[in-house]
């Protein structure tokens, strides 16, 4: 293995979602200074699910039309439009535009729909294009993309967004209570942007290098590599015919006549429908999870236990994803009953994060370190074990071919456009979740 194509490809993931988790970290400032405030993440998922026009488009290509839609072209132009929307945003994200007598940062939501089309239309063309490289590059291309929310969300954090001071203030009626104080950024906004349109020609560069440098090209699947391939095939076709005679009929044992019976149609045949129906319902209801259900709840569940509980969750839950994919490297574990067991696993620490988001702003051990601790842990845990069920995923539908890579992405985007929807009239609509006080606490001791 390559050690380039390795870099080459966890710089071209972490370009797949590095602009939409970008405008995510950034909300803090960005809200201040725009006419919707904190109705801005409202607008956002809506807009996010409406860029699925994107991937909706490239998944009926291959399925109507298989092996007309080349992914170098439409990785070019994605990508390119990135470059060019982040730059852009870098100097119209504050422009405001009066429709009807009222303003509104029009600028600001055109431009966060193309970067939403951008990432969405990634997780159906990046996937589909690895299939040129080896196996071993598909887990190197998932810890990029969990590092595409790590980067921004560390930049952040030096730039000091979202960092709260309590200040003592005192009350008409001589009461003295904390007042919450943000302190400005180290850095603009701006410069913000224009970091995440650099990370983008970063993505860009990597992946003009996959596609011509030479020591990339030796990675990738060779003239011998598919013959092998074919070879394979060959042999098992040869082995099929062989079993078939009146000879070798008796050789064959139920069990293995009833599994090749049970195989499915879907991409190699290796796996039966209920198991190929079985991953593609984890693989979605995973990513409803991760991308569309937890995240708008994560302020709600943390906030009350204090902001550095907050920051420090936010963090290391960003760390976690890029650690899981690096443990997938090295123990890629395939079992279906363990991939079940584990989703099981996070959905419990999930259901454990909610239930908290639901309490605030007085969640279970509020007022205790141990129920501080408990929290962080439970996103850490609940980010890093369904963030490897993802990565596995992958590999598995990898093996199964271009198509089944293809349907991953779709069903990644199924998966978390369905949470998220189902999450936008609970928290921004019905206003089911009421916000902690980082300062102030009225909860029971």
């Amino acid at each position: 293995m390559s050690l380039l194509t390795h870099v080459l490809a966890c710089l071209f993931g972490m370009g797949s979602w590095v602009a939409i988790n970008g405008m995510w970290v950034e909300l803090p400032l960005v809200v201040n200074y725009i006419p919707e405030g904190w109705y801005l993440p409202s607008y956002l998922t809506v807009i996010i699910q409406v860029a699925n026009v994107g991937p909706l488009f490239i998944t009926l290509m291959h399925h109507f039309r298989p092996g007309v839609l080349d992914e170098r072209p439409v990785i070019y132009c994605i990508v390119g439009l990135g470059i060019i929307a982040t730059f852009l945003l870098a100097f119209f994200w504050n422009h405001k535009v009066t429709i009807a007598g009222s303003s509104h940062s029009v600028p600001l939501l055109i431009l966060s729909f193309l970067l939403s089309v951008v990432d969405c239309t990634s997780s159906v063309s990046f996937l589909p294009f690895m299939m040129r490289l080896r196996p071993q590059y598909l887990t190197t291309y998932f810890t990029g993309e969990g590092l595409s929310g790590l980067v921004p969300a560390l930049v952040a954090l030096i730039q000091g967004v979202g960092v709260v001071h309590c200040q003592n203030a005192t009350q008409a009626s001589n009461s003295t209570n904390s007042e919450a104080i943000h302190q400005p950024a180290r850095f603009s906004a701006q410069i913000f942007f224009v970091f995440l349109s650099a990370m983008m020609v970063v993505c860009l560069v990597a992946f003009i290098m996959l596609n011509h440098h030479p020591a990339v090209a030796r990675e990738r699947k060779s003239d011998r590599y598919f013959s092998e391939d074919l070879d394979h095939d060959k042999r098992e076709q040869g082995l099929s015919l062989h079993a078939e005679t009146p000879e070798q009929k008796p050789m064959i044992s139920p069990l293995e006549a009833t599994r090749k019976k049970n195989r499915s149609s879907f991409g190699r045949g290796t796996y039966s429908n209920f198991e190929v129906v079985f991953i593609f319902v984890v693989l979605a209801w995973v990513n409803a999870l991760t991308n569309g259900v937890l995240p708008p709840v994560q302020s709600y569940s943390c906030l009350p236990y204090g902001k550095k509980a907050y920051h420090l969750a936010a963090t290391m839950a960003a760390v976690s994803n890029p650690v899981a994919c690096f443990i997938a490297m090295f123990m890629p574990i395939r079992s279906l009953v363990f991939m079940g067991c584990l989703t099981m696993f996070g959905t419990g620490f999930g259901a454990y994060i909610m239930a908290m988001a639901a309490l605030s702003p007085c969640p279970l051990m509020i007022h205790t370190a141990s129920g501080t601790v408990v929290i962080v842990l439970a996103w850490i845990l609940f980010v890093l074990s369904l963030s490897y069920v993802k990565v596995i995923i992958g590999v598995i539908l990898r093996d199964e071919g271009h198509s089944a890579l293809v349907w991953c992405g779709a069903v990644v985007q199924l998966g978390s456009m369905l949470g998220a929807l189902s999450m936008f009239p609970i928290v921004s609509v019905f206003r089911l979740f009421k916000s902690g006080d980082a300062c102030n606490t009225n909860c029971p001791t």
